[in-house]
């Protein structure tokens, strides 16, 4: 399945993390299939959601800062699919935590789930060796899987801060070195194998209901991974690290609308030169992974694949960095030399200068256009307003990274874009349904496709939103309570669908 975006659509926003489950996070399991109920049942054709790989609380649990680009998130396996499966018992679930049913206690739930995980691997070992679709999927995974497998393995049994603190040998990975260390810890990585066969089986199986149901998922790329990481860790050479392997530079963004200094995401930057000389191999192998696993990708910091924002390793803020370009043309060609362009979305926010504008356009790539930016100092000529905007693009009330509407309303819009919103619908607007002021505001709108967050369908305030950046507390931890989806709104989805040819 493939973005038609000379077709009228709309579908929402909601990670997995945030649907209800009694274990503390959502997961794969009955939750996850009821809310594909839901979005067929209300006339949409889309279900985005946010990066599946593993997170990690020195990295505050963001799905965009993760050990792996192939992985997957543990904590997104559904208990009760494992015990339908047999791996695991009822009795097995009876003993459980009490968790919050409004956020996600990481900590806890990961406590809780591995606990299990590793009860259901000893308990089925046999039966796992042995099943031949086990072994399938870590022959058809083997390029990434054993990377990742074992630098888990090592990352556990060493407790080292960093890969750069692995014993030499492992750390410049010598071919003995590793065979010895996979032939002494090959238990524990039989039990990553073992949850990343369970994780991607389960995944499978909901996107199948998901395209049967007639809906498409949009996943998520981030464009950097993090310095500890299996990826880097494998793939040294094509990351600019320094003789001791520490990063020469690191990623972030100049000042833009969401910080004063930049952002400074701390990631090591890639090496162009050495990528294209490989073909851009590794890019090729992770984008194909992606796209066996989404239906459509959305290029998180398109601009990264123009040009990106480089800082000296050491710097406090991202204010000292410098652009560095990079020739997009011949990534692009030979990227879409393998896949359907018509997959891909560009994440076309922030600072996006004349020559990214021209890439986009050259490729006829569908960029992003957020409602809450329309109002700004630059309406009404603006890009993100819905009267300047074509259709080849998909229209968002915000992202993940905005306040909620009814947040940004309350609390973060100036007496001037208030007023700028009054002036452009011609009225009053009732403080208590600006959620679908702005909904109805993105269906009427010649974009191809509107998706709106599930927190601004629900009319909920800055307390719900799923991230503020450049902060470390409270960030991806919201999540719907039980019987939040009413009937009422599938049908008022389903009508604002028909009214604005959306069906």
């Amino acid at each position: 399945m493939v973005i038609k975006m000379n077709e009228r659509a709309s579908g929402i926003l909601l990670h997995i993390t945030s649907l209800p489950s009694q274990f503390g996070i959502g997961d794969f399991g009955t939750s996850a299939l009821e809310f594909v109920d839901f979005l067929s049942q209300g006339s949409q054709k889309y279900w985005q959601i946010l990066p599946l790989n593993p997170t990690e609380p020195a990295y505050r649990n963001s799905p965009y800062s993760c050990p792996s680009a192939f992985a997957g998130n543990p904590l997104l396996i559904s208990l009760e699919l494992m015990k339908e499966d047999g791996y695991l018992s009822s009795s097995d679930l009876m003993d459980k935590a009490e968790f919050p049913k409004d956020r996600v206690n990481f900590k806890n739930v990961a406590s809780y789930k591995m606990t299990l995980f590793k009860n259901a691997f000893e308990s089925n070992k046999k039966d796992i060796i042995q099943d031949k679709d086990f072994n399938k999927f870590c022959i058809d995974n083997e390029h990434w899987l054993e990377d990742y497998c074992l630098y888990s393995s090592i990352k556990d049994k060493l407790t080292s801060d960093t890969w750069r603190e692995f014993p030499l040998d492992l750390r410049d990975r010598k071919r003995e070195s590793l065979m010895e260390w996979g032939d002494k810890e090959r238990h524990v990585i039989l039990y990553n194998k073992f949850i990343q066969y369970i994780f991607f089986k389960q995944w499978a199986s909901l996107k199948k209901y998901a395209n049967d149901s007639g809906l498409r998922i949009i996943g998520d790329l981030p464009y950097y991974i993090n310095y500890d990481s299996s990826d880097v860790w494998a793939n040294q050479e094509i990351f600019k690290l320094d003789i001791d392997k520490n990063p020469k530079f690191i990623s972030g963004v100049p000042p833009d609308y969401f910080s004063e200094t930049g952002q400074l995401w701390g990631n090591p930057v890639y090496d162009w030169d050495k990528l294209k000389q490989s073909g851009y191999s590794w890019w090729i192998d992770r984008i194909g992974h992606n796209l066996s696993m989404f239906d459509t990708l959305r290029l998180d910091h398109f601009r990264g694949f123009v040009s990106y924002w480089e800082v000296n390793a050491g710097e406090k803020t991202a204010l000292n960095g410098k652009w560095v370009d990079l020739d997009s043309e011949d990534f692009l060609d030979a990227l879409f030399a393998c896949f359907d362009k018509s997959k891909f979305i560009a994440e076309d926010l922030g600072l996006i200068t004349d020559d990214v504008k021209k890439i986009i356009e050259r490729y006829d790539l569908p960029g992003m256009k957020i409602l809450l930016f329309a109002f700004g100092d630059d309406y009404p000529y603006g890009d993100y307003l819905p009267s300047n905007i074509g259709n080849n693009c998909i229209i968002y009330t915000g992202t993940h990274d905005n306040n909620t509407i009814k947040g940004w309303w309350l609390k973060e819009a100036s007496d001037m874009e208030k007023k700028r919103v009054r002036e452009y619908f011609g009225r009053e607007i009732n403080e208590d349904k600006i959620n679908w002021e702005f909904i109805e505001l993105a269906f009427e709108s010649r974009a191809d496709m509107a998706i709106i967050p599930m927190q601004d369908i629900l009319g909920l305030g800055a307390s719900s939103r799923m991230n503020t950046p450049s902060t470390t507390k409270g960030n991806w931890e919201w999540r719907l309570k039980p019987g939040e989806l009413e009937m009422g709104l599938v049908e008022k989805f389903g009508l604002l669908c028909e009214n604005n040819n959306r069906v």
